[in-house]
């Protein structure tokens, strides 16, 4: 008999904050996004001079092969407030990859 593999992280890796949950969902609102496109939000450590400790960088990646849309807010995502992420994800200054 096979086991299925359980879906909890591995020690020492964190499920998703709840902050990051939501502001996928805000995306996945505001983009008007279905279920076959994944949103992806990650914290990454920027450490440079005159930039904050703490970036916010949302992902949309459709599974059907379309183009991978990027944007980086450039403040921790506890601090991105709804008007600042619309503004962002409106602004049409999103990285483009595909």
């Amino acid at each position: 008999m096979r086991l299925e593999p359980r879906l909890e992280p591995r020690p020492g890796i964190a499920w998703p904050s709840p902050r990051l949950r939501e502001l996928r969902d805000a995306v996945r609102v505001l983009l008007g996004l279905d279920d076959d496109t994944a949103v992806v939000i990650r914290q990454l450590g920027c450490g440079g001079p005159g930039h904050p400790p703490l970036e916010t960088v949302v992902e949309v990646l459709p599974m059907d092969g379309g183009e991978t849309h990027r944007w980086t807010l450039h403040r921790p995502a506890d601090r991105i407030t709804r008007p600042e992420l619309t503004a962002a994800l409106t602004s049409g200054r999103a990285k483009h990859r595909g």
